[in-house]
């Protein structure tokens, strides 16, 4: 049997149609008869188990893929790799072929985590992509490992003059911007008090605010003053 009839009858067998209904609504950009419907607990321990697998290499070089789960398959053996420039190799080939926001906001080796200023050079070079998820993938990294001690300003600005006509885009800036909001108020403050955000982004990043729970009642009563109608 080859490497990806395997893949194929091992994600069959993992199948939850009742999860693949559900799955499947929350994912409009994805047809609907690509998805296997395997829980991400039950795919994360195959993804374990087949990493140690050599053929498992093939697989990341069988791009790309044809259903749902296999990219979210092939986003959790990269997450293992320990060696950070063998990782960034298999994420640069693999970014391109990501098509929605699950598979996007996934996956975060540990290898970016030990040395994540060796990550940043990527993530800005991630942000000035054309390609939607990739451009969304350095907004979500950035906001994962740029937004505590390590935190600059700058990025502020670079993440607001992004191209957000996009939906998934702009909800990605909008993800970004409140939780900004909760580790760096006093200075992502001014973006949305100045309007630096198209209308639908700068409404989303608010209601998103709202919701979080390290912002403080008092820093949400002020931000739902700023929605503009």
């Amino acid at each position: 049997m080859d490497t990806i009839t395997f893949v194929r009858t091992e994600l069959a067998a993992l199948a939850d149609q009742n999860y693949r209904e559900f799955n499947s609504k929350l994912m409009p950009t994805v047809e609907k008869s690509t998805v296997f419907g395997v829980r991400t607990p039950v795919l994360r321990k195959f993804a374990k188990e087949f990493f140690k697998d050599p053929s498992s290499k093939e697989f990341l070089t069988a791009l790309p893929h044809k259903y749902f789960e296999e990219n979210q398959l092939h986003a959790f053996l990269v997450e293992q790799i320990k060696d950070f420039d063998r990782c960034i190799l298999a994420v640069e080939a693999f970014l391109p072929f990501v098509d929605n926001w699950a598979t996007c906001d996934c996956f975060s080796p540990a290898a970016f985590k030990k040395e994540p200023d060796r990550l940043l050079p990527y993530i800005e070079k991630w942000l000035t992509s054309s390609h939607v998820y990739t451009a969304r993938y350095g907004v979500v990294m950035l906001m994962r490992y740029f937004l505590d001690g390590r935190f600059d300003e700058k990025h502020l600005k670079t993440v607001a003059d992004l191209p957000t006509d996009d939906y998934y885009l702009s909800m990605a800036v909008a993800w970004y911007f409140a939780t900004a909001l909760a580790k760096q108020y006093d200075v992502a403050l001014p973006y949305i008090q100045d309007r630096l955000l198209d209308k639908a982004t700068h409404n989303r990043a608010i209601q998103k605010a709202i919701e979080s729970l390290r912002i403080s009642e008092k820093h949400k009563a002020y931000l739902k003053t700023l929605r503009i109608k």
